[in-house]
């Protein structure tokens, strides 16, 4: 079995793992971060999307061993602390969700966002989150709370 080692959330890790253990089973078996949900399996929904090296990807089609010596960041270690991060915080002040299964991922997606475009309009932010589909129709919330974060990130 392969060894990988990365850093997630800010804390180094080491594990041994089958070669084709996707990332988001690293994440949520190994790590027990489950937070990165698993959604389509078929990069679809984009329920686990995370970051890596700074940029957003979507765990399902990235192997852990792909991830190896990078800095990975999810949902988990997005707040510091008991504080939400911005993106979190709007999300809850304007319900950008509801059943809550995609947030992580569209939290993500989004901060991935305002760190590329600190003040996208309504429909960049459409176009941005097309790879994050909500089930719930929450979609008005959701960029109300990403254009809200943006005054705030």
């Amino acid at each position: 079995m392969p060894t990988v080692s990365m850093t997630v959330n800010g804390q180094a890790v080491t594990g041994d793992i089958e070669a084709r253990t996707l990332l988001v089973e690293y994440l949520r078996e190994n790590l027990r971060l489950t937070g990165t949900h698993v959604g389509c399996d078929t990069s679809q929904c984009g329920a686990c999307v995370v970051h890596v090296d700074g940029k957003s990807v979507k765990a399902c089609t990235m192997l852990a061993a792909q991830a190896e010596g990078s800095d990975v960041l999810t949902i988990e270690g997005l707040a510091d602390g008991d504080d939400l991060h911005p993106m979190q915080e709007a999300f809850r002040n304007n319900h950008g969700l509801q059943c809550g299964f995609c947030t992580p991922g569209m939290v993500m997606s989004a901060v991935d966002l305002l760190n590329h475009n600190k003040n996208p309009s309504e429909g960049e932010i459409r176009e941005w989150l097309e790879g994050n589909i909500c089930r719930c129709t929450g979609y008005h919330n959701i960029v109300k709370s990403i254009q809200e974060a943006a005054t705030k990130m």
